[in-house]
């Protein structure tokens, strides 16, 4: 199984990180794609480039093989659609279960994506929960709370998973960097150098 976790990684942080391997874990992943967003639907655009996203991404992960960065959305021209993605995924992977990983927010809004019933036609949803979050209502008959399912049907599941609870802001982040405050332990010290190295932020 494999998963994929999607996003502008404005700049990356450990509340990405941590909450992607605590599922990688949980779920004994093969790995976890981290899906960079040229021009994502439901946010404004990203404050920085995709090249210098890119290479934050890179700076953060490229030690850790269970993560894999799948730049499929920077090279496509338009909106950073998850059915693309999918579907992609899906004609290069024709035999692998494609796990989804939301927040508890996104999958709040999960019912205004395009087309999100083809979308859980193609993978599961990991509904990753901070601690004490109630259960998801929508899709409830999609429910499980047994991970081992998901490696029994290619799809259309849906597993909430607490993970660990990082209340961490890439808004916040670029924020204090603008601000000339630090906003150190709160992304990987390489990717903060990286950041400073660049300027990048600072006049965003």
């Amino acid at each position: 199984m494999i998963g994929i976790l999607g996003g502008t990684f404005d700049p990356v942080h450990y509340g990405h990180l941590r909450t992607a391997l605590d599922v990688q874990q949980a779920l004994e992943l093969e790995e976890i794609r981290l899906i960079p967003l040229r021009d994502p639907p439901h946010r404004n655009a990203p404050a920085l480039s995709p090249a210098d996203r890119l290479a934050l991404l890179h700076a953060a992960v490229d030690d850790n093989p269970l993560f894999r960065i799948d730049t499929r959305e920077l090279v496509r021209h338009g909106k950073s659609y998850t059915l693309d993605t999918l579907q992609s995924l899906r004609q290069e992977q024709p035999l692998r279960t494609l796990c989804l990983l939301l927040g508890s927010d996104a999958f709040n809004s999960f019912h205004t994506w395009h087309q999100p019933d083809t979308i859980l036609d193609l993978a599961h949803l990991v509904v990753m929960q901070r601690p004490g979050e109630s259960e998801p209502t929508r899709y409830h008959e999609r429910i499980t709370h047994n991970p081992q399912q998901l490696r029994q049907q290619a799809s259309g599941l849906i597993l909430p998973l607490p993970v660990t609870q990082l209340e961490i802001s890439a808004t916040r982040i670029r924020q204090m960097l603008q601000q000339g405050r630090s906003p150190r332990y709160l992304l990987p010290e390489t990717v903060l150098e990286l950041i400073r190295q660049r300027r990048l932020y600072e006049s965003n």
